[in-house]
């Protein structure tokens, strides 16, 4: 990932698609991966197109964000005072033709869009059980991001 549209803990992988006529393989992560912080839970998302869900952040939890089908738009804010890239933002889109697997750290905020015309499908690999008490949540404009750009 390129360093100067990067933060300090996120880590970008690329993934291969394994291409067979009878049904393509999606290679997602193995233990030896890069970010494979341990595992308890994998769960599927859907976001609707031009639908944002709002700002989030897991205070324990090391996610791992795949997109088989569709495409999602994710940016990232690290509001990590101690962070050499505090008040920074990424901006990715995941999908078949940008094929990565995207790896956030806990107290990086998330938010996405759902580019994609039909289903928008993401899949988290995490390291711990869903727990809403390790979540703080915000609203779509707290963080000053321009979604029109």
């Amino acid at each position: 990932m390129d360093k100067l549209n990067s933060i300090d803990g996120v880590i970008l992988s690329p993934l291969k698609i394994i291409e067979n006529p009878l049904g393509n393989i999606f290679h997602g992560m193995k233990s030896s991966d890069l970010g494979f912080m341990g595992f308890n839970e994998a769960y599927f998302s859907t976001i609707n197109y031009n639908q944002i869900k709002p700002w989030k952040k897991h205070l324990k939890m090391t996610l791992n964000l795949i997109v088989p089908v569709g495409e999602i738009r994710f940016v990232l804010y690290d509001g990590r005072k101690n962070s050499d890239t505090y008040r920074k933002f990424l901006d990715v889109s995941l999908s078949q033709k940008n094929y990565q697997r995207l790896t956030v750290p806990p107290n990086i905020w998330v938010s996405f869009k759902g580019v994609g015309n039909d289903l928008n499908l993401l899949l988290n690999v995490a390291n711990l059980n869903h727990d809403p008490k390790e979540i703080t949540r915000e609203k779509i404009d707290t963080f000053k991001f321009n979604w029109d750009s």
